[in-house]
């Protein structure tokens, strides 16, 4: 093929081509503007290469014909899908299953969400080289979905409005920065600290040194941990406290969501048969094929997540022999191991001390009495270096009493209280761990149920997935 000059190639290109490509540059300059990042501008180059230059023969294959031209046509296709894809997934929304029941009865196990990216601000990819279709693991191949470096900081482009209490929101788990491949769904810091409780010397090299047990240990960046749903309760600058379950801010008590769920022990003559349970609306896994058996009290029990209307109903049924008590109150469980982990504070799930939700700007007074609350907003989410050392705090080799936050945070909990592994155990959710807020569920399907057994909940297709806060409940 004869090479053209560049004065060759400026000559040839049409008038409509300049036009399009202008229109092409100025809506890539605003996106890039609203990104905050001028290293994008790198890649007007290659739009004027497609457009103008075209120094890449990215057309090549349509001069070809027979199976390269079939095969290189689908390939053009797929990849301009992905395209597409990562930027909708990326800056406008993208679909979430519910996979557990911490936001029942808001949200069902088997719920799909569509999830608005755009309601607080489409955040800018952290780790843009990513498959567009996987969270951090490539489906079938089980290898990484993205690549580690370059890695952006955090902006978020302009959104509607900023996260309000009661708002269900779609957020990475800070915790997930570190994560042993072979424990599943467990959090590898409580993880980390049970086996300390246990005796270990220190349980993160205990977990590093015995892969067989607990699989590779990696770290995965922000935008790329699991994602989980919650209920925003705290907000930036608002000072939390829990007492008997129910939540102070500020001092003052707030309402509960309407269906908020705690855990029950219900006294049973006998089983309870399935059927019941399923047309009140408890999950099988939630009932167990059975109850349990208390031997020091002497009678049988089921521990189960209930409304207030679900406790007056069982409580009507002949099975049950004697007043519910609720679980926290029964003294059956530990209820400790909570945010911050290993505190002095004596504090439990029901029972929490007063302390403040950082704010962006706001400046706090640190203690050691306090740095427990603070230590890991400040060291790894801000990533400062922060060490202790006879008796005083130094934050990157600084000795200070007082720390200025960069991000907002926030305190999320999900309403099935006794069952929901939340920010009382792991703490405060930084502002650029934020995903979005669903704005309707695409699709609801019951596992428990066959498909000519009501599995499709028809009933819950394209409505409002929190109904409490948009009826003003909040």
């Amino acid at each position: 093929m004869e090479k053209k000059s560049l004065k060759e190639r400026l000559a040839g290109v049409k008038t409509s081509r300049w036009v399009r490509f202008a229109i092409v540059s100025i809506i890539f300059i605003g996106w890039v503007i609203l990104m905050g990042n001028l290293w994008l501008m790198l890649l007007w180059l290659l739009l004027a290469d497609i457009y103008i230059f075209q120094f890449i023969p990215w057309n090549w294959w349509k001069s070809k014909t027979g199976a390269t031209r079939t095969v290189m046509a689908w390939v053009d296709a797929i990849v301009y899908a992905l395209v597409l894809i990562y930027f909708i997934f990326a800056f406008v929304g993208q679909q979430y299953e519910i996979p557990s029941s911490s936001l029942e009865k808001s949200l069902l196990v088997g719920d799909r969400l569509w999830v608005d990216k755009t309601v607080y601000g489409a955040r800018v990819p952290q780790t843009p080289v990513h498959f567009p279709l996987a969270q951090h693991t490539m489906p079938l191949l089980g290898t990484k979905s993205y690549i580690d470096k370059p890695q952006l900081e955090y902006h978020r482009l302009p959104g509607v409005r900023s996260i309000e209490r009661g708002d269900i929101v779609v957020f990475n788990y800070p915790q997930g920065d570190t994560v042993a491949l072979g424990l599943g769904t467990r959090d590898y810091y409580q993880v980390a600290y049970e086996l300390e409780m246990q005796g270990v010397p220190d349980g993160k090299a205990y977990i590093a040194q015995h892969p067989e047990m607990f699989g590779e240990v990696v770290w995965r960046p922000v935008d790329r941990r699991e994602n989980y749903v919650k209920r925003a309760i705290g907000l930036p600058g608002e000072r939390l406290r829990i007492s008997g379950d129910t939540i102070f801010i500020n001092g003052k008590a707030i309402a509960e969501p309407e269906n908020v769920e705690y855990n029950y022990i219900i006294p049973v003559n006998g089983v309870i048969p399935d059927e019941k349970w399923q047309q009140l609306g408890v999950r099988a896994e939630d009932h167990g094929p059975a109850p349990m058996r208390n031997d020091y009290a002497g009678f049988s029990f089921y521990d189960v997540p209930l409304t207030k209307a679900m406790k007056a109903e069982i409580e009507t049924w002949p099975e049950v022999i004697g007043p519910l008590q609720r679980e926290s109150e029964s003294g059956m469980l530990d209820l400790g191991n909570v945010f911050p982990l290993g505190n002095k504070y004596g504090w439990t799930r029901p029972d929490m001390g007063e302390f403040w939700i950082p704010r962006r700007g706001d400046t706090l007074h640190l203690t050691l009495a306090n740095l427990p609350l603070y230590r890991r907003a400040i060291a790894v989410y801000e990533g400062n270096d922060l060490q202790v050392r006879d008796g005083k705090i130094y934050i990157n080799g600084v000795q200070t009493a007082h720390y200025t936050f960069k991000l907002d945070y926030y305190w999320m909990m999900g309403d099935n209280r006794d069952r929901s592994a939340d920010s009382r155990y792991w703490g405060f959710v930084p502002e650029d761990h934020i995903v979005g807020s669903p704005m309707f569920i695409i699709l609801s399907l019951d596992k428990e149920r066959g498909l000519t057994d009501g599995k499709i909940r028809w009933n819950r297709i394209l409505k409002n997935p929190n109904p409490d806060k948009s009826a003003g409940k909040w």
